[in-house]
């Protein structure tokens, strides 16, 4: 995921479909040297995270036979966001970045080296998970607006959908690479070494810092000390509608819908009874998915609202059809385009929220995207992981998927008005038969 902020971008037209084409190809960021060396050590971190992440959710449930566990771990890393995240925002905003994120990138490996220290003496308790989870949290409420920020500093205005998709391409590809080394590591020789090349994963990223070229950047000006910028920033989103109605999808999206740890791993043991391979192999297909999701959006010039709408309702449609599959088979073929319809929902907000944000504020709306994004997995974690333990996981992934659905719909809607549009139904033959039309549009043909 990346955001940021630019020289000087203006404000996304409030229409539901029009925002300015930038001209880019699939890759056009990657020719910038300072996102190369950003981006190449990101793919590194990435896949030192996953492996991680995916290492943990198995080690819990190993250690304690509960989903609720698996969905506590998630609450404790997303917790502080939950907590914390707008004032993640106010500190990307008033300091250096590039700064930042030596100290937030450094942290993180401490965090991963601990848990491999505990893991690898055969000392690890499940206390010990949720305390590096919380730790890694509170790291990445002032990371993810940061770096998200800074990615555009690097690339410039005009690339920084292309830069969005691309990031989302690099954390999937990592995902891809991730849960299968993890998976290998833990069956043979025990959790602890995944852990310990996470912590070590991270002098990749560190090094890119260090070598990039400073007078190369688009810098923001930092925003002075001073009182009241958290109203400030929520005062701004307040006050547009095209950035409150993505922003409220994402969060309905993020909390309901993006509970895939409790859900894959309790398929992949409770279900199928495939074990730790199956869950990394679940994790594979998704992430597949979930990079030709962000390869597309790349491809894309436009932010297109409808597209936002229209792939969270499928997003939710197709995880209660997945849930209620009876064959393995089945299951494994929806896992791959709900990670495209999932990552497209995210790429889509989150690029259209940027472009729509004045360069000066989008710290703090980034941080406030992020922080609705991730901040309800405390909630959504634990009360997925109950409804799995209590009433099985295909009640629970179809529940998630069912409220994605509805609040997708509302928002559509929403975002319809916000932009003077109505819902046109044209039944005769050779026409759009349902489209979103502009009121005066409407008033002329009545």
């Amino acid at each position: 995921m990346s955001t940021g902020s630019g020289a000087d971008s203006a404000p996304a037209p409030t229409t539901l479909d029009k925002s300015p084409a930038a001209k880019t190809s699939m890759f056009s960021s990657l020719k910038i040297r300072n996102y190369r060396l950003f981006a190449s050590g990101a793919v590194v971190s990435n896949t030192g995270t996953w492996m991680a992440r995916i290492t943990q959710d198995w080690l819990v449930l190993s250690l304690t036979g509960s989903s609720a566990a698996v969905g506590i771990t998630t609450a404790m890393q997303f917790l502080p966001m939950l907590l914390f995240g707008l004032y993640g925002g106010v500190i990307a905003d008033r300091f250096a970045k590039r700064k930042l994120l030596f100290c937030t990138q450094g942290a993180m490996s401490i965090s991963g080296l601990f848990l491999a220290a505990l893991t690898l003496s055969g000392n690890v308790q499940v206390w010990h998970v949720y305390l590096a989870a919380f730790f890694t949290g509170l790291v990445t409420v002032v990371d993810n607006p940061t770096r998200q920020s800074f990615v555009s500093e690097m690339v410039g205005p005009d690339q920084v959908r292309n830069a969005v998709s691309l990031n989302s391409a690099n954390f999937q590809s990592a995902r891809l690479v991730g849960p299968a080394v993890a998976s290998g590591l833990t069956a043979a020789v025990g959790p602890g070494w995944a852990f310990l090349a996470n912590g070590l994963s991270f002098l990749a990223p560190l090094t890119g810092l260090m070598l990039m070229r400073t007078r190369e950047l688009h810098p923001t000006p930092r925003k002075p000390r001073g009182k009241g910028q958290l109203r400030e920033g929520l005062n701004y989103v307040s006050k547009h509608p095209e950035l409150i109605w993505p922003i409220v999808l994402v969060g309905f999206v993020g909390t309901f819908g993006f509970n895939f740890p409790i859900w894959l791993s309790a398929f992949a043991d409770d279900i199928f009874h495939g074990g730790v391979g199956m869950y990394g192999l679940f994790n594979t297909l998704m992430a597949i998915g979930s990079l030709a999701g962000a390869l597309l959006a790349a491809r894309r010039g436009t932010s297109r609202l409808r597209l936002l709408a229209g792939a969270a309702i499928a997003f939710g449609v197709l995880q209660i059809v997945a849930a209620f599959a009876p064959e393995l088979w089945m299951f494994v073929a929806l896992i791959v385009p709900i990670g495209i319809l999932g990552l497209t929902v995210n790429v889509t907000a989150n690029s259209s929220v940027q472009m729509a944000t004045d360069p000066e504020m989008r710290g703090r709306v980034m941080s406030l995207f992020m922080m609705v994004f991730t901040g309800g997995t405390p909630l959504g974690g634990p009360l997925f992981g109950w409804l799995a333990d209590a009433y099985g996981v295909r009640v629970s992934m179809a529940a998630g998927g069912l409220i994605c659905a509805v609040a997708a719909v509302g928002v559509g809607l929403m975002l319809a008005r916000a932009a003077n549009l109505r819902l046109k139904v044209d039944l005769r033959r050779g026409r759009q038969h349902v489209q979103f039309v502009p009121r005066e549009q409407l008033a002329t043909a009545a």
